[in-house]
């Protein structure tokens, strides 16, 4: 689904479950994360997570962030790319301030 086709109310991704490209359930949208001076969505919150994919860090937050540049469709669920295999490479817990990582 092209991003910039139908502008749809940025409400609407809360609540939908979050897959990766392979079909791997990565948590559920809870919120969303904005930059109010671009008007652009940066990141999703998500919850429910899959407990397998996180390190011990991120278990015990209350979710994560992924960044938006991440997802490559909206539809009845959001689907994104590689995080499974960027969350098996990493081995260090995520940096907040790290833009390539996901973020507890």
């Amino acid at each position: 689904m092209d991003r910039d086709s139908v502008p749809q109310e940025i409400t609407t991704l809360v609540g939908r479950e979050v897959y990766t490209n392979t079909g791997v359930f990565v948590g559920e949208v809870e919120d969303i994360r904005l930059d109010l001076d671009r008007q652009s969505v940066t990141g999703l919150a998500l919850h429910e997570l899959n407990r397998e994919l996180f390190s011990a860090k991120a278990n015990q937050a209350r979710g994560v962030i992924v960044p938006y540049r991440w997802v490559q469709a909206v539809g009845d669920v959001v689907v994104v790319n590689d995080i499974v295999e960027r969350l098996q490479a990493s081995n260090e817990p995520a940096d907040e301030e790290e833009e390539d990582e996901v973020t507890a």
